[in-house]
């Protein structure tokens, strides 16, 4: 991680000074005599901060928002803590895993799929079990009844399967397709490539800052010998130095100016594009939760008819009467109605 400090003025180029990048969008600042130069700045991997407490205060872009474009500026470290993880990538690992995590609520739902169709397939097996078949009377009509609501019922859990298939697992499958990782990864080369640009131009703004230091030392060395006389530069050569030390100045300066520039298009990238990766992340939460409450409603609708099998099984069953059971079994059963009398001698 490179770390250099940065500042808020400038000296005269014919005295050593540095000159550091002004906040995104800014121009090249004016020239200004000063004698104390204080750290206002800091570059954390080509990208230029406000020192804490310097300054006036930044305001959030979305306050009370959470919104992405406010929280994700600065690189941090990966797990292992061995290298730097750009925010804008940390932003797209969030999109990826939300398309995993609905890959694999996809999966649960045809789980869930799948019980329903054995479930269904077991119980219309069991109504055409003959089990009790030969149940009589009322208690034989409720049984049979209750037997015909299990076949009823597996044609209910039967379209369930199908309906979730067709409005929850489906959908959440097919919601943002394999074109979904191409447009992430536009996204992720855009902004790479706006990052290589602005640490191309924070070597230029350090090479130039370099050169300064270069063309002032040795201005200041040949004033130095030319007052003690330890040289026979001339007043010509002082001139030549001073004038090497203002342009090394004036590139500086247009080191900064487009390192600012570049700073400044990335910024704006940055925000423009975390909004649009916020906003599909609302999308996916949200139809998400539609099709999960569509899942809620099929599952209501299924108890509902089930219900509507039972309560003719709960009628027949109140009308079990074991009189008339036992009037229509001895009326088609009896033996005789005659009874045994004593015997006569």
């Amino acid at each position: 991680m490179m770390m250099e400090a940065s500042f808020d003025t400038e000296e005269s180029f014919d005295d050593p000074s540095c000159l550091a990048p002004q906040p995104p969008g800014s121009v090249s600042p004016a020239r200004r005599q000063i004698k104390e130069v204080k750290e206002t700045k800091i570059t954390i991997n080509c990208v230029t901060f406000p020192l804490p407490g310097e300054g006036p205060e930044q305001q959030l872009l979305k306050p009370n928002e959470w919104s992405y474009c406010d929280y994700f500026w600065t690189d941090k470290k990966d797990p292992q803590g061995t290298t730097s993880v750009a925010g804008f990538e940390v932003l797209l690992q969030k999109q990826l895993k939300g398309k995993q995590m609905q890959k694999e609520m996809a999966e649960f739902i045809h789980e869930r799929i799948k019980i329903e169709e054995e479930y269904a397939k077991n119980l219309s097996k069991l109504s055409l079990s003959p089990l009790a078949v030969q149940e009589e009377g009322t208690l034989g009509e409720a049984w049979t009844q209750l037997k015909k609501s299990l076949h009823d019922e597996a044609e209910v859990h039967l379209k369930f399967s199908n309906k979730l298939h067709s409005e929850v697992e489906k959908p959440l499958l097919t919601f943002r397709g394999d074109n979904f990782k191409k447009d992430l990864k536009k996204y992720d080369h855009h902004i790479a490539d706006l990052r290589k640009q602005l640490a191309s131009r924070y070597a230029g703004v350090e090479k130039a800052r370099k050169a300064l230091a270069d063309r002032q030392k040795d201005l200041e060395v040949k004033t130095q010998q030319l007052e003690i006389k330890l040289s026979n530069k001339t007043e010509e050569d002082i001139k030549k130095a001073r004038r090497k030390s203002t342009q090394a100045g004036d590139d500086l300066m247009r080191c900064v100016d487009l390192y600012n520039q570049t700073q400044s298009k990335w910024f704006e990238e940055m925000v423009t594009t975390s909004m649009e990766l916020e906003k599909l992340e609302v999308e996916r939460i949200e139809w998400i939760q539609q099709h999960l409450r569509q899942y809620t409603t099929l599952r209501h609708e299924t108890d509902m008819f089930n219900q509507s099998m039972v309560e003719p099984v709960d009628q027949l069953l109140q009308n079990v009467d074991p009189a008339k059971d036992r009037e229509l079994w001895v009326k088609e059963n009896n033996t005789g109605e005659v009874r045994p009398v004593d015997m006569d001698i």
